[in-house]
């Protein structure tokens, strides 16, 4: 079941108000999407557990250690932005969502790809498909482009590298000092065509325009090519592996926060 709030037939979609935000706001709203769409009987979200939730050690980047006095503050900014509410109705323990599909301007597959980038800042394009499939199926970048290139036209997407294998993008929400730093640490990277060297190496030996390389070199080559790509899969796949355990197990931590909270709030119902 979709998380997309629906919009009554020949309604105009709402204008989008997002804005630049700093760190801890884009892990909180981060977290809000991503609970909303991986977890959904644990969502709307407490404090707690959106603190649980911004702190825990997979598919975030950079790790952070908030309390829950940061998250506090940040959810007050953000309902002040209009990108996340505080819903009644919970019992004692306040709780909260996002609104991130009005504030954005943004269908579900859209979301999915944002709040990826949210949490983790700039990747590949192969990186944020597997990621963004945990919460809306993207099947491969056949499937994701036309996202990324849907997001680009809305200005939510920024490009770091040229188009092509490895290209790298991120989110448009970062404050102006961040987005200047991150768009020189990208044009200095070295060239894909010049590999990193130790200070003093010679470059390495360029055949002579012209020459041929013996058949077993070029065989050989084939063959480590056709085997260093095998490894470089095995190990993508064992990364998205664990990357999937450590965060099913940060969503039980997530759920164990939830039920203590609403231990909590049964005790006060009953006046223990």
């Amino acid at each position: 079941m979709s998380d997309a709030p629906s919009r009554p037939a020949g309604e105009e979609p709402a204008q989008p108000r997002w804005q630049p935000i700093g760190p801890i706001d884009r892990r909180v709203v981060g977290v809000l999407v991503e609970k909303a769409k991986t977890t959904p009987d644990a969502y709307p979200m407490t404090l707690n557990a959106i603190r649980t939730a911004s702190n825990q050690k997979s598919n975030r980047a950079p790790l952070m250690q908030l309390e829950p006095e940061d998250v506090e503050e940040s959810l007050e900014r953000l309902r002040g932005l209009g990108a996340v509410g505080l819903i009644q109705g919970y019992g004692r323990v306040a709780k909260y969502r996002h609104y991130l599909y009005q504030w954005l301007g943004v269908e579900a597959v859209e979301l999915a790809v944002m709040a990826e980038l949210l949490l983790r800042g700039a990747q590949t394009e192969g990186e944020l498909r597997a990621r963004a499939a945990r919460m809306e199926p993207i099947g491969g970048l056949s499937e994701l482009r036309p996202v990324l290139g849907s997001l680009k036209a809305k200005g939510l997407v920024l490009p770091l590298t040229p188009e092509g294998r490895g290209h790298v993008v991120t989110h448009a929400l970062y404050l102006p000092d961040e987005a200047e730093r991150l768009q020189v640490q990208y044009h200095q990277a070295p060239s894909p065509a010049e590999p990193l060297r130790a200070p003093g190496a010679p470059h390495a030996a360029t055949p002579p325009q012209g020459a041929s390389v013996p058949p077993a070199a070029a065989a050989a080559a084939g063959v480590e090519s056709r085997l260093a790509e095998a490894v470089r899969r095995e190990l993508g796949e064992l990364r998205d592996q664990l990357t999937q355990l450590r965060t099913d197990l940060d969503d039980l931590a997530t759920a164990q926060a939830r039920l203590g909270d609403e231990v909590h709030d049964l005790k006060g119902a009953l006046g223990g």
